[in-house]
């Protein structure tokens, strides 16, 4: 394990080579960090990649060639020691290998890089990027997410109550409810936006997380009280998830970009009727990114 450190004339990260988690983004100005510590008071992390699942598995359990995978929520990448691929004045890359441990929970030779990099043109943005390649001569089945928790206001000074979010939609976004074991309910639930501002109030997350999907946004922008954004997170991703746990004085949100999610409460399917779930064919490369704008 191992932290390396990336910046620019405006701000530095701090990444973790255990799940290649971002651990720091900080203003090189003014000291003001944005991200969450890894409090266990509250969470223990602070920004871990998703993979080869995003949230949980009906009975901890998927079914794939007949045979039946015990997989920890969230998948095993986050939990797994990266490679150092790249290291330079611009862009850190880390890379897991599939290996015997990975084979015995999911069947499948995978490659996955991640990486960090600040964008040319806007020097207060930072672009996450995902790689995964099918290095097997199988169909490959995966998700992927983002889940990162931002200081909510930044610099941890105060509460998440004192903040706002802010969406590229106008009107309202609608929820799926997550019902019992982590797994979504057919319930929908619907939060009405004011000029695309949602207040963030203590009960919001009393249901678990938010799982907004069917592309309703690609913009979210967490907000000072006036309605001033500190952090805003844009990704093509067709769901994202909104999350802090059931408790009073959180100072802390996440904004998580998701290809992919938990099963439905319902489901009764193998892996390859997972919905939101990609596929690849032997030697392709799927390839994604998020930005964090400060």
């Amino acid at each position: 394990m191992a932290i390396y450190r990336l910046e620019n004339s405006r701000l530095g990260i701090c990444v973790d080579s255990l799940g290649a988690e971002l651990k720091s983004l900080k203003n090189l100005g003014n000291g003001v960090e944005y991200m969450w510590d890894a409090n266990p008071l509250y969470w223990n992390e602070t920004s871990p990649v998703l993979f080869p699942f995003v949230g949980s598995l009906k009975n901890g359990v998927y079914r794939y060639g007949g045979k039946e995978y015990a997989v920890p929520k969230h998948g095993f990448a986050k939990d797994m020691e990266f490679e150092l691929l790249r290291q330079t004045e611009e862009e850190l890359s880390f890379l897991l290998r599939a290996d015997e441990g990975t084979k015995a929970m999911y069947p499948f030779d995978f490659e996955l890089e991640i990486g960090y990099r600040f964008d040319k043109e806007e020097e207060k943005k930072l672009v996450i990027s995902w790689k995964v390649t099918n290095r097997g001569g199988q169909e490959m089945h995966f998700s992927i997410g983002g889940h990162p928790g931002f200081l909510c206001p930044p610099g941890g000074k105060g509460m998440q109550t004192d903040c706002r979010l802010l969406f590229d939609t106008k009107d309202k976004i609608i929820s799926s409810v997550v019902g019992t074991g982590s797994l979504l309910s057919e319930r929908r639930r619907d939060y009405p936006l004011v000029d695309g501002m949602l207040d963030i109030t203590e009960n919001l997350f009393e249901e678990d997380a938010l799982v907004i999907e069917q592309d309703q946004a690609h913009k979210v922008s967490l907000c000072d009280s006036s309605g001033a954004p500190f952090v805003t997170v844009s990704f093509d991703a067709p769901l994202f998830a909104l999350w802090a746990p059931a408790k009073k004085g959180v100072p802390f949100l996440c904004v998580e970009p998701w290809y992919g999610r938990c099963d439905r409460e319902t489901f009764g399917g193998d892996l390859s009727q997972r919905e939101y779930g990609n596929r690849l064919a032997p030697s392709e490369t799927f390839y994604a990114e998020y930005t964090i704008l400060v």
